[in-house]
């Protein structure tokens, strides 16, 4: 396996000075699983590349390992050839000044940005190119990804997991750097070492700039750390800097305000009711749940035969941990545990595993998201995954003033990003159609007041 690095600073040789790293030489470096190499393919004053080289002995991972798991337990293996945690460990070991940020030559432009290019010829991402896309894109990358096929001479086999992917931005080395020993691994999905407590501060001192803000945060702690709950947890309270006790109860804790207000109309309880009758009388036999939260319209769904196929996603592993629990995943029956899964996952970024549903779900979804971001949205549900069925309600912000302990102009809920009127939420739902081909029905949920309406509004979308 292999990574490029490039630069356009001006001299650009000072590349060589930041990773302490002669360009003139080829220096090879001995490795617990391998031997690392580094050399320069060019090295002018206009342009430097550096390369890093893992050469991975596969016979000594699957002898050298008693508990060997995924690609570690077959002699025939993609580990010599895919970006992974292989290449995170060997550009620490190798690369640590540079990764440190450290230069007594060359201070100066250490801490700057400068312009940087990332090669990187195979990056194995199970979870398909818009994930790679929505893990790099964020950081200010632009990235050009280009899918490899199973097989040159079987075009007609598809594409492979696996990607040949380009990076460039103006950026700190170190920040660089940083990201990518957090982000290959994640990506690739699989770790050769045992994952524990001092993994979680690597991930921390690595990621503290960059990742407590990340749209893709909990996927990419959640990957990094093999998804084990207990680390995640941990590492998301030293990220931001808060107890573990805390971000147990942060999901209550921000819907506490919005669930009593609403309680005294049994507002949630109708909203799932409307929702479920949609569905049943639609016939759908697969739903997605686009930020499901908790999971409990998925757990109304789960009692019914009709759904055979149910998913939902949401950003928040905190969240799904509790769906998990409330759904008692790991007690169903292994029929009806076969019917549903959850999965964690940005409502902005195309996904290849939302599409081939019957039916889509984003009940009090949108109003958590920017509207800048919202065309986002729009496109993943109706451009990409393109259910036939799509379910959207929303809060009535007119009917807000019907709620006594609500201030006057205040949200439901402190983490709405807006509250739409009956006919900004119809003119957002009509535009959609015009775009994407589907036509809506909007239906009332909960008492309409003769003047304000409903206090949620519902688009029934369909194709």
């Amino acid at each position: 396996m292999q990574l490029q690095i490039s630069t356009t600073h001006q001299p650009a040789t000072d590349l060589g000075y930041l990773l302490s790293k002669n360009p003139d030489k080829h220096q090879t470096f001995d490795l617990a699983f391998g031997t690392a190499h580094v050399f320069y393919p060019e090295a002018t004053a206009e342009r430097c590349s550096v390369v890093l080289m893992v050469d991975v002995d596969p016979v000594g991972l699957v002898r050298g390992r008693g508990e060997a798991d995924g690609p570690l337990t077959q002699y025939v293996n993609d580990r010599p050839y895919a970006a992974s945690s292989f290449l995170a460990v060997a550009l620490a070991k190798v690369f640590s000044s540079g990764l440190s940020g450290n230069s007594k030559s060359r201070a100066d432009v250490a801490a700057s940005a400068i312009p940087l290019e990332v090669d990187i010829p195979v990056l194995r991402c199970r979870a398909g190119e818009a994930r790679l896309r929505a893990c790099f894109e964020p950081l200010g990358y632009r990235v050009e990804v280009t899918p490899l096929p199973l097989d040159e001479q079987f075009p007609d086999w598809g594409s492979s997991p696996y990607f040949s992917v380009k990076l460039a931005g103006t950026l700190r080395l170190s920040t660089l750097l940083s990201q990518l020993y957090v982000l290959l691994p994640a990506l690739d999905g699989d770790k050769h070492y045992y994952i524990g407590s001092d993994e979680v501060q690597k991930l921390v001192d690595k990621g503290a700039d960059w990742l407590p803000g990340h749209p893709e945060r909990d996927w990419i702690m959640s990957n990094y750390l093999k998804r084990r709950r207990s680390l995640v947890r941990e590492a998301l309270g030293k990220l931001l800097a808060e107890p573990e006790e805390e971000l147990e109860t942060e999901a209550e804790a921000k819907d506490a305000g919005e669930q009593s207000l609403e309680r005294s109309i049994s507002l949630n309880e109708q909203r799932m009711a409307a929702v479920e009758a949609v569905l049943l009388r639609s016939g759908v036999g697969s739903v997605l749940d686009l930020g499901c939260g908790e999971g409990r319209l998925l757990g109304h769904l789960l009692e019914h035969r009709q759904f055979q196929r149910l998913l939902g996603v949401d950003v928040s592993c905190v969240s799904l941990e509790r769906a998990a629990d409330r759904l008692n995943l790991d007690r169903l029956p292994p029929l009806k545990r076969a019917r549903i899964d959850l999965q964690q996952g940005s409502l902005t970024y195309r996904d290849a595993r939302l599409a081939g549903f019957d039916a889509a779900c984003a009940i009090e979804v949108i109003e958590h998201i920017d509207e800048s971001r919202l065309a986002a949205f729009e496109r993943t549900v109706f451009e990409f995954a393109q259910p036939g069925l799509v379910v959207i309600t929303t809060p009535n912000v007119e009917y807000n003033a019907r709620f006594e302990r609500l201030e006057n102009g205040a949200f439901r809920h402190r983490d709405h990003r807006f509250e739409w009127t009956r006919a900004q939420f119809q003119d957002w739902a009509r535009g959609m159609c015009e775009r994407y081909g589907y036509e809506v029905e909007f239906l009332p949920i909960g008492p309409v007041d003769p003047e304000l309406g409903p206090p949620t509004q519902m688009g029934v979308f369909r194709r």
